[in-house]
């Protein structure tokens, strides 16, 4: 991982994503790929939320989104990124490193007075409508992954329970 010392904003942000990031790692570090791959919820209408493998690879889509998001706001269009599934947790670590790498890469060209954005006109608009400047977009990014991590240790729980261990 790269170890950033930056300091302010920026580098608070990622170094909570970081250890966001860290925490997700080791919950998922000993699936196998029957758990990652086993449906545990079989009523959710979200595609993204019906197993381990699901839910990992809608996190590893969505960091790679956030950083897209900056970057065309920036005036480099980019597209959304595909949705790739893994099947060994050992390829979601790789590619929540890689999702991370690309973020402090970013971050590298970003001073701390353009993390703030008062006016909405100039803000980023996520396709789901709200409104974020750099700032409250790697706040949700760090959110997005405490979420899920919690979502992914009740599914662990749920396939312990139920005997798919």
């Amino acid at each position: 991982m790269i170890a950033t010392e930056r300091g302010g904003k920026i580098g608070v942000l990622l170094y909570e994503y970081r250890r966001a990031i860290n925490d997700l790692e080791l919950t998922i570090s000993y699936l196998t790929t029957e758990q990652l791959t086993t449906v545990v919820d079989k009523s959710t209408l979200n595609p993204n939320c019906i197993s381990l493998q699901a839910i990992l690879t809608h996190v590893v889509a969505c960091g790679q989104m956030y950083v897209g998001f900056i970057k065309t706001h920036r005036g480099t269009e980019t597209p959304l990124p595909d949705k790739v599934y893994f099947t060994d947790s050992t390829e979601y670590i790789a590619a929540l490193h890689t999702m991370y790498n690309d973020t402090v890469t970013l971050f590298n060209d970003i001073a701390e007075y353009e993390m703030d954005e008062y006016n909405p006109e100039k803000k980023i608009q996520a396709y789901w409508g709200q409104l974020y400047d750099y700032e409250q977009l790697m706040e949700h990014a760090i959110v997005h992954i405490l979420r899920h991590r919690r979502q992914i240790e009740r599914f662990i729980e749920h396939l312990q329970v139920s005997g798919t261990e």
